[in-house]
């Protein structure tokens, strides 16, 4: 989960205007056939043209560090995450992801909580440390014994397994020894216990993500030190940060193609810049597409494009990352499929002068949601599998994850009636059934998140998930956006 927009950093500058009912219908029974029936017809309607493609996959979406807990467990070595909470004064009234949600115990009962909301899709994320406790060398068994474990418990509940092989959790040996992601020794590890992983488990698991959100934890974890390592590197390192991330990622995916079984897919999950036109003609769509392209040229861009863009460049001047043709090749790297995490748009105009868009500040009072930093902005989920399908040609797009967080707190009778969550889904996933209707490629959604969890450092404060977990005692109750989701799920359309 992105926990802040930091996407404009990644870019050159741009010119401003840079399971209970709430309440049972009274007298249901009392109603006339003649009043159910146009009532009835006229949802059959409705859902016909909500509709999403009978073979859509809905599912749900987790990452290690943030569920998981059993932080020194079974031989896992010490996290960047691990060594960050364990930090004063790094995250929300000193929370950690030591206990979590203790998933790493509780996975059983958590996968009927997904079979329970129809979900046939699970994406999590495998924890590099549980499974190189140093980053290298020797393999830890029994950390790959949860995954073998976790999977087929998912496959026995007719749950189909995507997992990414990196969400923030680095071991901190590679940190301590290379300075995690500033030297191509930890991209050429990744790409390493990216292939024994897949080898060991694409029997079984045929979708692998590489990385998750690049300009999250490159961003916040190497510029502006609010996420671990907690660093704050100058221009010119910075980049070249950027560069070895994109190139563990290329990395990763040869070594996925030369250890996985021949059916695996391999893609991304990029918190891409969702670049929306703030009044959709067509100098504006436009716009919007050369937006795209620019405002992600770091990350994004150079993975589908092969290169960077030359306003990219341009900008950094001497700054800009060292690199060979040989690693543009390997980021450009094919892929099966592109995973996209959106939560907000970026809205933009047409402009005369160079880049030709204008990013447009949101008003003060534009809606948002709990996270001050995600603005409410359903069609984000319209244009960014559009650009992405229209830019680089994909052929097939998953919403990796889509999501708000909200205020939660459970009623007098225990229940969580988060209307705004439910808002939030109708919204946004009206969008994506626009697009879908105009045969962009979406093949699946993955609701962020399952649970409410550990929320990096937001701590415990900020609650992501359809199922309210009261942390102190691991009880998880659904709440009503986990019956709107079903609901969901069972109609094949917005509900």
């Amino acid at each position: 989960m992105n926990a802040e927009d930091s996407a404009e950093a990644t870019a050159p500058e741009t010119p401003s205007p840079s399971r209970r009912d709430l309440m049972k219908l009274a007298g249901a029974s009392a109603l006339t056939a003649n009043a159910v029936a146009p009532a009835a017809a006229a949802q059959t309607n409705l859902s016909d043209t909500r509709s999403f493609p009978r073979d859509f996959l809905w599912g749900t979406a987790t990452s290690a560090y943030q569920v998981e807990g059993a932080w020194n467990d079974d031989g896992k070595g010490e996290s960047i995450w691990d060594r960050f909470v364990h930090t004063r004064g790094k995250v929300r009234n000193g929370d950690t992801g030591d206990v979590a949600l203790d998933h790493y115990h509780r996975y059983k009962d958590d996968v009927q909580y997904i079979k329970a909301l129809g979900s046939r899709a699970y994406r999590f994320s495998i924890s590099w440390p549980r499974i190189f406790p140093l980053g290298t060398g020797p393999a830890n068994a029994k950390g790959l014994a949860f995954y073998d474990r976790l999977t087929d418990e998912l496959l026995a509940n007719g749950i189909q397994p995507f997992a990414t092989l990196y969400h923030w959790d680095l071991p901190q040996a590679l940190q301590d020894n290379f300075g995690g992601w500033q030297s191509v020794d930890t991209a050429k590890a990744f790409a390493d216990y990216a292939g024994y992983v897949s080898a060991k488990l694409s029997d079984r698991i045929r979708y692998f993500f590489t990385v998750n959100e690049f300009s999250a934890f490159v961003e916040l974890g190497y510029r502006s030190g609010v996420f671990a390592p907690g660093l704050t590197l100058p221009a010119a390192r910075l980049n070249q940060v950027r560069h070895n991330a994109v190139l563990g990622h290329g990395l990763a995916v040869r070594a996925i193609r030369a250890s996985a079984k021949p059916s695996t897919k391999v893609g991304i999950a990029d918190n891409l810049t969702a670049v929306a036109p703030l009044i959709e003609t067509p100098e504006a769509i436009a716009a919007a597409e050369r937006a795209t392209r620019e405002l992600n040229a770091a990350y994004l861009t150079v993975v589908m494009e092969g290169r960077y863009t030359d306003a990219y460049l341009n900008a950094a001047g001497a700054d800009a990352p060292k690199f060979t043709a040989e690693d543009l090749r390997v980021i450009s790297s094919p892929l099966d499929f592109v995973g996209i995490n959106v939560y907000t748009p970026v809205y933009v105009l047409p402009a005369s002068a160079a880049p030709g868009f204008a990013v447009v500040p949101l008003a003060k009072s534009h809606p948002r949601m709990a996270s001050p930093w995600q603005a409410f902005g359903p069609e984000a989920l319209y244009w960014a599998p559009r650009h992405v399908q229209k830019i680089w040609n994909v052929k097939e797009i998953y919403v990796s994850e889509n999501g708000c967080g909200t205020a939660d707190t459970p009623a007098a009778d225990g229940l969580v009636y988060d209307t705004d969550r439910i808002m939030f889904l109708r919204s946004y996933l009206s969008m994506l059934q626009r697009a879908v209707a105009d045969n962009v490629p979406v093949r699946g959604y993955f609701l962020w998140s399952l649970f409410d969890n550990f929320e990096w450092a937001d701590g415990f404060d900020t609650r992501f998930g359809v199922i309210h977990v009261d942390f102190a005692t691991q009880k998880r109750t659904p709440k009503q956006s986990a019956s709107y989701y079903t609901e969901v799920i069972k109609r094949n359309a917005v509900a």
